[in-house]
């Protein structure tokens, strides 16, 4: 039942009608708050959306300071391309019509009842997919949650949040997992290009995005959850077509008998077999995570960091408890390797620690740090030719204590004060330098820290954050995220295909999709 288009003409102007719209119609705009026509609507006002806005209530009456529009009649030609629709699945035939007559290229239909709701809904869903391939219209869902283009300042959806601007394109078959994507992105400051819920995807698919989001310039990686693959060979062969040219991270619902039977109730999707569908990651080279969390801190990585050249990694700590433990990670993992620190570097990191230090991997700087052992360090450490990358544990240490001094008695004595400042620039130039050197060699250098959640304001993981780049709550989690880099990594070089730079400096978001525009007039 999947839409085909059938040119890149088409293709282009399909998605940019959907995420870089020169006007968009809410239709079906409501006066009530609890409604999805009011929220919907709020949403697309307070985002900054720069575009035309428009919206239908048959009474014609104001809605957030728009004047609505009782019927699509009196929508000027052109005006928008993209319409948003929340009416009930019962006008939604002719409300398309009308449309299209005025226009509109490409529809996201919030309606439900469609192929989610029995035989009777999956009749009325193939119905819906051959008039809009008869309009010639882009449809999206129906039974979806909404669509984000943060280049284009666009929120049109029906749930919360609006994440920051960034390098994940979200595709879902569930728009709570792209709420549950997007508050990531605003809890750790990593940012979304674009993002959608294709609900029950019946006439385009998470692959369809996703294939798009591969050409759109705003966009360095993918990030998808599905539950069911209706066309696996289709679906794979996009997979595939992909993650060669940006990495693709995937979570997969139904991988259990009760998860599928769970998926089928939800979009009307039959979960696949969960064997098969690894075994096609892998073969496509795309990233299959298991949890959500470890789903957006693989693609938060890949956003943010440089693709590590080889699997050679070495652990800088603060303490050695922590440097054990990530030990154990790295070497659990398999496929990194923890390294023999090199003769030459350690001999260089005499130079700058105290005897007492570990003298092997992990480094551990046993409390022998000044102000500038850690940057120096760093940059020893990544520099070295053997090192393909860098885990830094316990930024945050000095700026905690700080904390606790400027909420203590003595706060406002003068050395207190000077001390407080003094551990808070350490922690923000320790954290740039990871970035900085990073940046210099070319090389990953993730940083971890449970102080990135219990105090997401301490001056270390704030700066880390304020570089465009993720504060890993564990070590595991880093060595999880690092893991995933290192094996599309190792794809994209046995296939001599182009390492991909996901540093901040090198992706400079253009705001325009596939040479589309947004237009305020």
């Amino acid at each position: 039942m999947n839409q085909t288009l059938t040119s890149t003409d088409q293709l282009d102007a399909s998605f940019s009608a959907l995420f870089e719209p020169r006007g968009i119609l809410v239709a079906g705009a409501s006066t009530h708050p609890g409604k999805f026509g009011f929220v919907s609507l709020h949403n697309v006002i307070a985002s900054g959306y720069a575009g035309r806005i428009f919206a239908t209530n048959l009474e014609g009456v104001e809605v957030l300071g728009i004047q609505t529009l009782p019927s699509l009649e009196e929508l000027p030609q052109g005006a928008a391309d993209l319409i948003f629709v929340c009416t009930p699945k019962s006008a939604n035939l002719d409300l398309l019509r009308a449309a299209a007559s005025k226009g509109v290229r490409a529809a996201f239909l919030t309606s439900a009842g469609y192929g989610e709701a029995g035989d009777q809904g999956r009749a009325d869903e193939a119905e819906l997919v051959e008039l809009c391939r008869e309009l010639g219209i882009l449809l999206v869902g129906p039974n979806g949650q909404g669509v984000v283009s943060t280049p284009a300042k666009l929120c049109a959806q029906i749930v919360a949040p609006y994440p920051p601007e960034g390098g994940i394109g979200i595709a879902s078959q569930s728009g709570n997992f792209v709420s549950s994507f997007m508050n990531w992105s605003c809890a750790t400051g990593v940012g979304v290009s674009r993002a959608v819920s294709a609900g029950n995807a019946a006439a385009t698919s998470v692959g369809d995005f996703l294939q798009m989001y591969s050409h759109d310039p705003a966009t360095r990686v993918g990030l998808a959850y599905v539950e069911g693959v209706t066309d696996g060979r289709k679906f794979f062969d996009q997979m595939k077509a992909v993650a060669r040219k940006i990495p693709l991270v995937v979570i997969k619902g139904g991988a259990t008998a009760g998860g599928a039977q769970a998926a089928a109730s939800h979009t009307g999707s039959l979960a696949n077999d969960d064997r098969t569908f690894d075994g096609a990651c892998r073969q496509a080279g795309v990233t299959r995570a298991a949890t959500v969390e470890e789903a957006f801190e693989a693609a938060a990585t890949f956003a943010t960091q440089p693709l590590p050249r080889g699997n050679k990694v070495v652990v800088m700590t603060t303490a050695g408890g922590w440097g054990v433990v990530t030990a154990d990670a790295i070497t659990r993992d398999h496929d990194l390797e923890l390294i023999e620190l090199p003769a030459d570097l350690r001999e260089a990191i005499d130079a700058y620690l105290p005897p007492r230090w570990s003298g092997s991997n992990p480094v551990d700087l046993a409390g022998g740090e000044t102000r500038d052992t850690i940057p120096k360090v760093l940059e020893l450490v990544a520099s070295h030719p053997q090192v393909d990358a860098v885990i830094y544990l316990g930024i945050g240490i000095q700026s905690n204590q700080a904390r606790m001094l400027s909420e203590g008695p003595f706060a406002d004595e003068t050395d207190v004060e000077r001390i407080i400042a003094y551990h808070q620039r350490q922690d923000a130039r320790f954290a740039q330098a990871a970035h900085d050197v990073s940046v210099a060699t070319g090389k990953p250098i993730l940083t971890a820290t449970e102080l990135a959640v219990a105090f997401g304001d301490n001056a270390g993981p704030a700066t880390v954050r304020s570089t465009g780049r993720l504060c890993y709550s564990s070590a595991d989690r880093a060595v999880t995220a690092l893991g995933h880099m290192w094996r599309h990594s190792r794809y994209r070089i046995l296939r001599d295909l182009p390492l991909i730079d996901g540093c901040p400096e090198a992706f400079l978001p253009t705001g325009n999709l596939l040479g589309g525009s947004v237009s305020s007039d």
